[in-house]
């Protein structure tokens, strides 16, 4: 990931709130725009955490539909019951 401040004034903001707080110029522009996305009422580490829980319902989901085997246990042991024995993929 890459960004590239290209507006001096921005760019010296920066560098100014950075010297005064002691924190990087990355740090200081991210906690500038936490606090800016809390003005309008979004909380990153909220839709950070949002994000990670529908990220595991949709694996869940994905596990709950897989055909079932006759006879087979319905359950994972360990890491390798979640790959494919012939393939090696994930399964």
């Amino acid at each position: 990931m890459s960004l590239n401040i290209k507006n001096p004034r921005v760019h010296e903001l920066a560098r100014e709130a950075a010297r005064l707080t002691g924190k990087s110029q990355t740090g200081v522009i991210e906690e500038a725009l936490v606090r800016l996305l809390a003005e309008y009422g979004v909380d990153p580490a909220e839709a950070e955490r949002r994000r990670r829980i529908d990220m595991a319902t949709a694996i869940s989901l994905r596990w709950q539909e897989r055909p079932r085997v006759p006879g087979e246990e319905d359950r994972i042991l360990d890491d390798w019951d979640l790959y494919d024995p012939e393939t090696g993929l994930p399964a």
